[in-house]
């Protein structure tokens, strides 16, 4: 992983690694798509999102059995040892285009959210503004940006802690609020699933989007500490928390607020505070949602950068993105982000709502292909291993078997659901756009590897 310039650092600690991947997986998803999860399933999409998170939870564990196996390989690195560079190029460059387009939409919501005290200024100056902030922080060393990112990132978490205590004390009557028996909500308007039991799995595409992101720490063992060590015992750490911190603010919104009343409204969080009686309750709101977006861009740059960065070095895309700078950052990757940034800000100036139709259900498909690809590379490498990992997935082949199948039948339903049509025809346009490219590029390496499998059957 040398460059002209420098190296990748490993220097980013536990506490970095978990708050980074929380910081890219809290963000819109939940403050703002908690409210369709909701109208889609009512009280019983609490179910969709523990189902969610027992997927997300075999696809962790994957991902820290082979960093244990392969130390110093990241998650693309995993597919490439797996299925070779054809796939991991296919794989690697769609993760680039989902993180880029992840960042497009949080800093333009972020401008968005800053108009609430800013009206006067365009829309499309304030996400310039938001972007120039994301860039500025992922310029600073490795150590000193998962320093940044683990407050970032602590802020929106703690209010989320905040939320759910005052949330749990409205519910329960300790703190009054005019209203009474809000128990009732969780049975009443149609029952606990009032759009039947089904509704569950239709609310997964969006949960799916939300949960995207936490699959970074399989980015970041390049530049983890200790990896091998600190990885698995993070990752237990991680899935418990994420799934709460998505789990135990819907039961409260579901408690406080009828389902059937909260699809009109603009986010959930901001009528349970409301409900409390707080004076500039929606200016607090505003803040963590400012704080929430920005940090899962920031996430978002730092996956994109280090995998373009992987890329480069591997061959699989242009030399001059593995060029790292002195302090251990990808300074060319860094500039192509920061240039898609503009270019996506500079969009909302012309088509702010075709550009948030075209690039919201993106994340969620390829979250999807990724967390497939990472079963897949664990499903065909565990019997190979080169040495017997201290931790490993349990329940295997068949856990990893039902990921698979869940996750494949997800992506079949984004493909042809009506409401995605527009970012899906996008989304199939470049995976075939890079299995074009793929099949010219490492046209050579096929022919290089066949007389390898000839002598290997031989034996």
């Amino acid at each position: 992983m040398e460059s002209n310039g420098g190296s990748l650092q490993k220097k980013l600690l536990p506490r970095h690694i978990s708050m980074m991947a929380m910081g890219g997986a809290i963000g819109t998803g939940i403050f703002k798509g908690s409210a369709e999860t909701i109208s889609l399933a009512g009280p019983g999409v609490i179910f969709t999102y523990i189902f969610a998170g027992l997927l997300l939870l075999v696809v962790m564990g994957a991902i820290a059995e082979m960093a244990i196996v392969y130390p110093n390989t990241n998650m693309k690195g995993f597919v490439q040892k797996a299925f070779g560079k054809r796939f991991s190029f296919i794989v690697g460059w769609m993760y680039c285009f989902m993180w880029l387009s992840v960042c497009v939409i949080e800093v333009v919501v972020a401008g968005s959210f800053l108009q609430y005290w800013l009206p006067a200024i365009p829309l499309w100056i304030l996400s310039l503004g938001c972007t120039a902030f994301i860039i500025g922080i992922n310029m600073m060393n490795v150590k000193n940006y998962g320093e940044f990112e683990f407050w970032f990132a602590g802020i929106k978490i703690t209010m989320i802690i905040l939320f759910i205590i005052l949330g749990a004390c409205i519910l329960f009557g300790v703190i009054p609020s005019g209203g009474s028996n809000y128990l009732q909500n969780f049975t009443g308007h149609g029952g606990f699933f009032p759009n039947g039991w089904m509704s569950i799995f239709s609310a997964l595409l969006i949960v799916m989007f939300s949960y995207g992101g936490s699959e970074l720490i399989g980015v970041t063992v390049t530049e983890a500490k200790d990896a091998e060590r600190i990885l698995p015992k993070v990752i237990k750490n991680y899935i418990w928390r994420v799934v709460l911190f998505f789990t135990l603010p819907i039961l409260v919104i579901c408690g406080l607020i009828p389902w059937n009343e909260i699809g009109d409204q603009a986010s959930p969080f901001v009528q349970v505070l409301s409900m409390s009686g707080f004076q500039g309750s929606a200016h607090i709101m505003n803040f963590i949602l400012i704080t929430a977006v920005l940090s899962a861009a920031n996430s978002g740059i730092y996956g994109c950068t280090r995998m373009l960065h992987s890329l480069a070095a591997e061959g699989e895309a242009p030399k001059s993105f593995s060029y790292v700078s002195k302090n251990g950052v990808p300074m060319y990757s860094l500039i192509l982000s920061a240039g898609v940034l503009v270019v996506g800000s500079m969009i909302t100036f012309v088509a702010q709502d075709k550009a948030f139709t075209l690039l919201m259900a993106f994340p969620g498909f390829v979250v999807s292909l990724v967390w497939i690809s990472i079963c897949l590379a664990q499903l065909k490498l565990r019997n190979s291993y080169p040495k017997a990992p201290s931790f490993k997935l349990w329940g295997f082949p068949y856990v990893t078997l039902f990921t698979i199948i869940t996750l494949s039948i997800i992506c079949v339903t984004f493909v042809f659901s009506e409401q995605n049509r527009i970012s899906i025809i996008a989304c199939l346009i470049v995976l075939a756009a890079l299995i074009s490219i793929s099949i010219f590029k490492f046209k050579n390496v096929d022919k290089q590897e066949t007389p390898i499998i000839e002598k290997n059957i031989a034996k």
